[in-house]
Parts: structure tokens; sequence; C-alpha cells
């Protein structure tokens, strides 16, 4: 599960977790929406030291307006995987998820979970975090790892 594009460390970190057995990525990304509390992310903005971002935050894409920057993000993420030598697929979930994590995880039988994300102080702290939610939902080990830079 991402929340924007991998960065070319994103993606060799991830497709190098598991040294040369090959693994296959089923990707999941949310775009912006309702469910993003642009207030929580000006904390987190705010707890890193980043002024700057935390006042551009309503410049910031959402709901329809997140969906086209959203996919684009999702065909760069299963390219760079792809080109790495991976097999790769994905889509984006608007609704729900947790509970499209969870059918994708039984649909391929999934080992693992990895929740790539940026740091998020305040969700992390009351553990409604991405990661921390899914530990509860999907039934297979859940890894979170922080993205390398800012896409």
């Amino acid at each position: 599960m991402i929340e924007k594009a991998l960065t070319s460390a994103d993606v060799e970190f991830v497709t190098t977790l598991h040294g040369d057995e090959q693994v296959s990525f089923h990707v999941l990304l949310q775009p912006r929406g309702d469910q993003a509390d642009r207030l929580l992310r000006a904390i987190d903005d705010i707890a890193l030291g980043e002024l700057d971002e935390a006042a551009r935050e309503r410049e910031t894409p959402e709901g329809d307006e997140a969906k086209g920057p959203a996919e684009q993000a999702l065909d760069v993420s299963l390219a760079a995987l792809r080109a790495a030598g991976s097999t790769a697929e994905g889509r984006m979930v608007e609704n729900h998820p947790l509970d499209a994590l969870k059918t994708v995880v039984e649909e391929v039988g999934a080992d693992e979970v990895i929740v790539l994300t940026d740091p998020h102080y305040v969700e992390e702290f009351f553990h409604r975090d991405w990661a921390s939610r899914a530990r509860h939902k999907v039934g297979v080990p859940v890894l979170k790892l922080f993205s390398h830079s800012k896409a």
C-alpha cells in the first residue's frame, strides 16, 4: 500500500528486502480524499520542521482532483517495479482501503503487506495509521516502511 509514487530508492529498497527470492507486488494506492485530514498532515509537516509544506497543504489536490495524479503515480510505480525485474500489478482504491487490502491479500495469497508511507506522527501515536490498522485486518505480517524522499 502506497500513498504516492515510489522513488528509485523506494523501489530498490522493497525489491531487495528478500534478497534473491522472486517477489511479486500487488500495489494499492489511495488518492487523497475525504479520509485525508488536512490538519493532521499540517501537524505532521510542522513536527518534521517543514513549515512551508504545512502552509501549502490546501494546495494539494484532493477528492476528484487527486485521481489523475494518483493514477499517474501508480503507473510510474508499477513501471519502476517492473523495470527492477519484479512482477507488479496495481490499482487505486478510493473507498475502504483496508477492506480492499484484505481482499487482495486473500485473492493472491500474500505472505506479507508492505505499507510505504511518509511519517504521520499524530496518526501513528494513536495507532490510526494504515500499518497499525492493517495489522488487525489482513491476517499476515505488516511491514511499515518510510518513503526515502518526497515524490
